[in-house]
């Protein structure tokens, strides 16, 4: 009777196992925060020069540049656009992972993107608009009249990503309203990243060849 009860003891241990061996992981917050791929599939990198441009060629614009919206001569800051001109100058982007250390980006992480406009300029959000709250290129130490907040990206469909802004709040892990950039078009036609634009703007991010290799 014992002999029965060790075996059928062991029967049901080796099921159980292989039950459990066979349950495929659940996601976990890493898979959450997975690495942001470039077109090559390469993760992009903390402080390697990007372009960025949409992820669909459709009447949306072209690679993300610099645009002059407040006639400041050439001078930061400047709004970040998109290009809508053939021949329009494309202007490389920085990563900078929030966390310390952080080699790579990862998704739905904050970081700081930053534009050489001058001197490395950080994208922040302006209030130059009453409707629109667009992003603009500015030295780090400059948030006179703008939003204090980082940005993510999220990934999409098909290996496409959104940027994201989350405001900053009084717990300094609370994202509340958290907006997706979007692309705004002015009345000259120019287009702009912005907050609570009509649609939000699919994105793909390309690495800047080495020219010097």
């Amino acid at each position: 009777m014992l002999i029965k009860l060790f075996v059928s003891l062991a029967i049901y241990i080796g099921l159980l196992i292989t039950i459990l061996s066979s349950i495929e992981p659940s996601s976990s917050s890493s898979d959450a925060n997975s690495a942001v791929l470039d077109t090559q599939g390469n993760k992009i990198q903390s402080g390697v020069e990007y372009y960025v441009k949409p992820a669909i060629t459709d009447d949306v614009g072209g690679y993300v540049t610099l645009i002059d919206r407040f006639c400041n001569n050439g001078s930061c800051p400047l709004c970040i656009g998109q290009q809508n001109v053939v021949g329009a100058s494309r202007f490389s982007i920085k990563f900078k992972p929030f966390i310390e250390g952080e080699s790579m980006v990862r998704e739905n992480r904050d970081f700081k993107a930053l534009t050489l406009c001058v001197q490395s300029t950080e994208w922040k959000v302006g209030d130059q608009e009453s409707v629109k709250r667009l992003i603009v290129a500015c030295d780090g130490d400059d948030d006179q009249g703008l939003l204090k907040g980082f940005f993510r990206i999220e990934k999409g469909n098909l290996g496409i990503y959104y940027f994201v802004w989350c405001p900053l709040e009084v717990c300094p892990n609370c994202r509340l309203n958290c907006s997706y950039v979007g692309s705004w078009i002015d009345e000259n036609g120019n287009r702009f990243l912005a907050l609570g634009a009509n649609s939000t703007l699919p994105l793909i991010f390309e690495k800047v060849n080495d020219l010097s290799s």
